[in-house]
């Protein structure tokens, strides 16, 4: 594309697609060999840090790779700032850095918690990022056994390659815990009768399920239902509280939550008898 038409925010759109496939700011010389000269950058922005500031990135003057320690510090900060951990849509708006780089070490946006928590255990860092140790772990809803497995020094290996898993169930139509939207999608099927629901239909768009309700003997009421693995998910994917009845999720986040909320983690036990191995029904 020519100078000349090449837009404000095509400029942008340009420079953030060189940084993701450097996995970090590109310098002058490596902007100019994409084609994106200084005269460029200087119809849009007085300088190239106001031209990076817009794309949410920093000046990299040596071409320096990002270091694990730039990514937590950044990362960290967010969380302590949000009190929660940040979701891919809030990371991205927030960060000086794009999302390649975490995503290109651990292949999957819901793995990099678990990075940060192993992160400051390796590092020594527990005392100086304490409360945003505790969100990770209040959010995540950390092992105790892997827990006493970190504190200990022991930090397992995680192989990129393979898939992840949740916790492991006992009994049931789904041995391990969701980790994502159709995880839960599954697990509320297979707990649906119990809990007083009849599922009627499922779509890929929004709201999720529509269901008939047991509301009393012989009485029934049609209720739209969004499944989402946080309910925090809910604000970050746009959807509007009026359009649904009541908010389906794993896991429980989002205090303020205008809609009634099915935690089905909190349920697993009581409706399908089901106990996380390790529990302290477990042991002798």
């Amino acid at each position: 594309m020519s100078e000349k038409k090449m837009s404000k925010e095509e400029l942008l759109i340009a420079i953030r697609k060189i940084a993701e496939e450097l996995e970090r700011s590109p310098t002058r010389d490596e902007l100019a060999e994409r084609g994106i000269s200084r005269k460029m950058i200087a119809r849009w922005f007085s300088t190239q840090r106001e031209a990076f500031r817009a794309c949410n990135l920093t000046l990299s003057p040596y071409g320096r790779r990002l270091s694990m320690h730039d990514l937590f510090v950044d990362w960290a900060e967010m969380v302590r700032e949000l009190k929660a951990l940040p979701n891919y849509l809030e990371y991205t708006a927030r960060s000086k850095y794009s999302t390649r780089p975490l995503k290109s070490r651990y292949k999957s946006w819901k793995r990099v918690p678990t990075a940060m928590r192993q992160h400051i255990y390796e590092k020594g860092l527990t005392a100086e990022w304490a409360d945003v140790l505790g969100i990770i772990e209040r959010e995540t809803q950390c092992d105790p056994v892997y827990q006493e497995m970190l504190e200990n020094g022991v930090a397992p290996k995680v192989l990129m390659d393979r898939p992840m898993y949740g916790k492991f169930l006992r009994v049931g139509p789904m041995v391990c815990a969701p980790v994502n939207e159709s995880g839960v999608l599954v697990l509320f099927g297979a707990m649906a009768e119990k809990l007083g629901f009849l599922i009627l239909r499922v779509q890929s768009g929004f709201p999720d399920i529509e269901a008939w309700r047991i509301v009393g003997p012989d009485r029934l009421q049609r209720v739209k239902i969004e499944a989402e693995f946080q309910s925090r998910n809910f604000i970050a994917h746009g959807h509007d509280p009026k359009g649904c009845d009541l908010l389906l999720c794993w896991e429980h986040n989002w205090p303020d939550c205008p809609l009634e909320v099915i935690e089905l983690s909190k349920l697993v036990e009581g409706v399908l008898g089901q106990r996380e191995i390790g529990s302290s029904g477990d042991r002798a």
